[in-house]
């Protein structure tokens, strides 16, 4: 492990551990543990799995990523973000077929951080991660309308899309039930107004803690049946699964490839943002590629015991932060917690109204949606404003997958454009002027251009974008110099289509007697060229290091072609 620099932070950390950190990460561990609890459960049964299933993630998923991981106060478990993928894929594939994606992601995932693409997954276009995290967080929102107003739909299926669900909220807004509503208002309003009490005490927990008690002591004692809870809906289970592997074959590989691609992608994202976030918080670095790994064992893991995808989640480690997390251990405290709380105290969630879960996702919905940062976003370049909105809709109308593809396919389409308008190709005929030269030495005259002779000057990056655009410029003037110069030090890379392009034009030269100069070609792209045997055709003493070597060379053919 240490060889490739994947060595887990909890390594690291237990060399000086003391006494004093190991009970300020029990307190940690613990409180966060408690604050799981009630988004692991709403987050299973969101994503269409059963309550426990989300508390089995965040136990087994929490205790690997602590474990292997590269970040000292990462907590990880199950996330809104998954929320939508989940519950597609159960949709159309069954939870198998969840299974299979999950494990695919695990291996992807671990791969990436063996390949050590921690630092590439960090430079995706900053608006589409905005877009389709506010994308995500409307449609969470949107699933959650149904618990929220206590809707019923007799035999009709809710459709899994975003338009067909609004459709069928305002057809059946008619069996609204208001006991729910006002479960929901209550949570929502408990989460909202909790932190002006108290910081450490989570809201969520405190809104399922009353009103559980308050919608249990109203249907015993006030009669009141009308209130659906997790027990109405689930039969919950209060022990760790057996470890199954499902039968996986090739065709389900093929159909769930896709999918898996955007567990692992949104996974890996989700996870160093937060990660970083922490850093932020904690003076540290976390190790990006050894925290992949971590995300990648822990969904190799999880699935096999029911559990769905997992990966860092911010605000359980922002509250390990707050509440004295120092150190891995504390994660691992908040997954024996939550073990304890799944053997012992789990048939009590079967009396946790579905509206209160409801309302606790509308919050998460909310801070997820990041508005006013989206709201910022729409101030810049029309290119970025382009990438977030198709990125966000795509998100709400389609789904994730769709979103991420083609938000990724747009922005470097737009990035490509942008780099070929910075570089410029200017032709230059009579003289050059030394006082605005770096890689000569400086005359007081300017340098003259002998007659016969072109200068080439590019200025940017000689990838596939420009070079056709250097062919146009040459097809323009039409002429036939005997040497052409080209001055390539403003030049950073050059890819294979920049390559073809000037092997095309050093042997249409050579077919029409003229001389191609390279000037001031730096180490990068020089070596490249090489690499390529297109020095082979130039010939080495037809690439100078700067202009005025490549002009005293140009005057030495001219003069031997003139005595010929």
């Amino acid at each position: 492990m240490k060889a490739f620099d994947l060595q887990p932070k909890l390594v690291s950390c237990l060399k000086n551990y003391s006494k004093a950190t190991f009970m300020s990460d029990l307190m940690a561990g613990i409180i966060v543990g408690i604050v799981a609890l009630p988004l692991a459960i709403a987050f299973g049964i969101a994503s269409g799995v059963s309550p426990e299933k989300g508390i089995i993630t965040a136990i087994i998923a929490g205790f690997i990523i602590s474990c292997f991981g590269g970040s000292k106060v990462q907590i990880g478990g199950p996330t809104g973000a998954f929320i939508i993928i989940v519950y597609g894929v159960i949709q159309e594939y069954g939870e198998t077929g969840l299974i299979i994606a999950t494990l695919m992601a695990g291996v992807m995932l671990i791969l990436m951080g063996v390949f050590k693409l921690g630092a590439v997954i960090k430079f995706i276009p900053y608006p589409i991660i905005v877009g389709f995290t506010s994308g995500i967080a409307v449609t969470i929102f949107t699933t959650q309308i149904a618990d929220v107003f206590g809707l019923t739909f007799g035999d009709a299926k809710l459709p899994g899309d975003f338009i067909g669900k609004w459709a069928m909220y305002f057809e059946h807004f008619g069996t609204i039930n208001w006991w729910n509503t006002l479960v929901s208002i209550v949570s929502v309003v408990i989460i909202a107004v909790m932190p002006r009490f108290s910081k450490k005490v989570p809201g969520s927990l405190v809104a399922i803690i009353v009103v559980t008690l308050a919608v249990y002591l109203m249907k015993t004692y006030a009669s009141i049946d009308c209130i659906d809870t997790i027990g109405d809906r689930f039969t919950i289970q209060s022990q760790l699964p057996d470890a199954a592997l499902p039968v996986i074959n090739w065709e389900a590989i093929q159909n769930l490839l896709p999918v898996a691609l955007t567990i692992a992608l949104l996974g890996a994202i989700e996870s160093l943002l937060s990660a970083a976030v922490a850093d932020g918080v904690i003076g540290d670095r976390h190790n990006s590629n050894t925290e992949l790994v971590a995300q990648g064992l822990a969904n190799l893991v999880t699935p096999l015991f029911g559990g769905i995808p997992a990966t860092g989640a911010i605000a359980r480690t922002m509250t390990n932060i707050n509440n004295g997390g120092k150190t891995p251990i504390a994660g691992i405290i908040h997954a024996v917690v939550l073990l304890l709380i799944l053997l012992f105290l789990m048939p009590l969630a079967q009396y946790i109204p579905m509206g209160c879960l409801a309302g606790v996702l509308v919050v998460v919905s909310y801070n997820m949606s990041g508005w006013r940062t989206f709201k910022a976003l729409m101030k810049s370049p029309k290119s970025d404003i382009s990438v977030l909105l198709i990125t966000f809709f795509l998100t709400i109308i389609f789904d994730l997958t769709i979103a991420i593809e083609i938000g990724l396919l747009i922005a470097c389409v737009l990035f490509i454009k942008r780099v070929m308008e910075t570089t410029k190709i200017s032709v230059i005929t009579d003289e050059i002027n030394p006082n605005d030269e770096l890689d000569i030495d400086m005359h007081e005259d300017n340098i003259v251009i002998p007659k016969g002779v072109e200068v080439y000057e590019i200025n940017g990056p000689y990838f596939f974008g420009i070079a056709n655009q250097f062919e146009e410029t040459m097809s323009q003037l039409g002429d036939r110099p005997e040497v052409r110069i080209i001055r390539m030090r403003k030049v950073p890379f050059i890819d294979s289509t920049g390559i073809n392009n000037l092997t095309n034009l050093c042997r249409m030269s050579q077919k029409e007697k003229i001389t191609i100069i390279l000037s001031g070609v730096n180490t990068q792209v020089h070596k490249t060229l090489e690499d390529s045997g297109f020095y082979e055709l130039l010939g080495e003493e037809n690439i100078c290091p700067n202009i005025n070597v490549a002009i005293e060379r140009a005057k030495q053919l001219i003069s031997a072609s003139a005595s010929n």
